[in-house]
């Protein structure tokens, strides 16, 4: 009989490796359905909390944080975009796409944990962004993304004009960081077991398996 398994998944709306990683994860778990029963919990963490409002251009961000120069950028781009169309995502970034600041973001993703439709926002924020190009800084894209999630779209509204959740949300940011956690994807299985990164499928999948059978 199938155990129950709890999942943190703790993520950045604009992080390349966590809809890779989420994907290879959700199509792990379908493998493993015969071995666990998963519920997962989106977790709030922001690669750049200081990231002003109208965001910056993806290759002018990635030499600053990380050196690389555009044509490390380009190679690392098109891995990206491969790997998660093997995936079943369409990854349609390029040079002019922009990193946005993603904290409103994360207080939706909050508010739709408690309705019941978390995976479906993640999912439609992601679409938003890598595949669409879409504004996350507009609150009318985020209001459509929760419409598209199956949520309301008035509340998405009253959410983000008001200070709904931001409490909330540092708060659980805060404890992540407590727990150790400083890159993302970060997924946590029942409270204890760590995986990193965007596995592929069959990582996660041989994971998921080892970790039900020593429960």
């Amino acid at each position: 009989m199938p155990k129950p398994m709890r999942i943190d998944f703790v993520s950045d709306v604009v992080c390349p490796w966590c809809v890779i990683g989420l994907k290879a994860l959700e199509q792990a778990l379908a493998n493993a359905d015969d071995v666990v029963t998963p519920e997962i919990h989106f977790q709030p963490f922001e690669l750049n909390p200081d990231m002003p409002r109208q965001g910056q251009n993806v290759a002018e961000h990635i030499a600053q944080k990380y050196g690389a120069d555009p044509e490390r950028s380009r190679g690392t781009r098109d891995l990206i975009r491969s790997t998660a169309e093997t995936l079943g995502f369409a990854m349609n970034t390029g040079p002019d796409s922009r990193i946005w600041n993603t904290f409103d973001c994360h207080r939706l993703l909050h508010w739709a944990g408690e309705e019941g439709r978390q995976a479906e926002l993640k999912m439609a924020l992601f679409t938003a962004h890598f595949s669409e190009g879409r504004d996350l800084s507009d609150a009318q894209v985020l209001v459509d993304a929760a419409q598209t999630a199956g949520l309301d779209a008035e509340t998405a509204r009253e959410v983000l004009e008001t200070g709904r959740y931001i409490d909330d949300v540092r708060r659980d940011e805060r404890h992540w960081r407590e727990q150790g956690i400083t890159a993302v994807p970060a997924i946590i299985i029942d409270g204890k077991y760590l995986i990193s990164g965007g596995q592929p499928v069959a990582a996660f999948e041989k994971a998921i398996r080892s970790i039900a059978a020593e429960g």
